[in-house]
């Protein structure tokens, strides 16, 4: 595997960052739930660390979330941090939607 550049980690965290707080800034003002991207992020990191096929968590349940999590536990220490970030940005989404229904603006 290569070396991941200090640049390449620097931009993946601040992409996943605003990535997830945006997607988080929209489902809320759809949705009209503050925590709904926080909730769902955890569900997401396992969609994108995943490399079984789907059809196997209902055929071999055992086998394949055993995989799933040996997978998670195997990531690297810069994978974690970027995915980490990701969850940072959802949190960060939640705190804005409170912080704008706060001052006023109630379409959020």
């Amino acid at each position: 595997m290569e070396d991941l550049h200090i640049l390449q980690l620097v931009v993946s965290i601040l992409l996943f960052f605003i990535l997830f707080a945006g997607i988080g800034f929209l489902l809320n003002m759809v949705l009209r739930l503050t925590w709904i991207m926080a909730v769902i992020y955890p569900i997401v990191v396992l969609f994108i660390v995943n490399q079984e096929p789907y059809g196997r968590f209902f055929t071999e349940p055992g086998q394949a979330f055993s995989l799933l999590f040996e997978r998670v536990a195997s990531l690297h220490f810069a994978d974690i941090v970027i995915l980490i970030s990701g969850f940072l940005g959802a949190i960060a989404a939640g705190i804005i939607m409170k912080l704008l229904r706060k001052a006023g603006y109630q379409m959020f």
